[in-house]
């Protein structure tokens, strides 16, 4: 009995996605998911874009769970799927502009509105408490 490929990515990546849902962070997995939450929200939104790669793995969502664990957080939280939830993925992307598409990235929005980014670059060279760091300087400047 073969099992198809959308499966067993699905099966792969479900403790890929429990990494963040478990810190209580929203899967937005549609683009009108995206579309009902990020545009119009009031307050500040964190929005990670997930991946399957070593640097989300040993970097991204390390750093996203510490920098959570601060006195000062945003009012949202969601993530979408790079590679998986393709079409939410997009939408949210529209979001991030001038910046080019990043997996992992990560997003904090204030009404509405981009106001820091921290592409896969700056994630991929960096430890999880450099980002972490990086992140709740970012939740004191904005998020209050």
């Amino acid at each position: 009995m073969a099992m198809s490929f959308d499966r067993y990515m699905q099966d792969m990546i479900q403790p890929m996605r429990d990494e963040l849902t478990g810190l209580g962070i929203t899967e937005l997995r549609t683009p009108e998911e995206v579309e009902g939450n990020v545009p119009n929200g009031k307050g500040t939104a964190l929005i990670v874009i997930n991946s399957v790669c070593g640097c989300a793995a040993g970097q991204c969502r390390p750093g996203v769970a510490s920098a959570l664990e601060h006195s000062v957080v945003p009012d949202q939280l969601y993530t979408v799927f790079a590679g998986q939830d393709k079409e939410a993925t997009a939408k949210v992307r529209e979001y991030f502009a001038p910046y080019a598409p990043s997996s992992p990235s990560i997003a904090l929005m204030k009404d509405g509105e981009l106001v820091h980014f921290i592409e896969r670059h700056q994630i991929e060279d960096r430890s999880a408490q450099e980002i972490a760091a990086e992140l709740t300087d970012a939740f004191d400047r904005l998020c209050k």
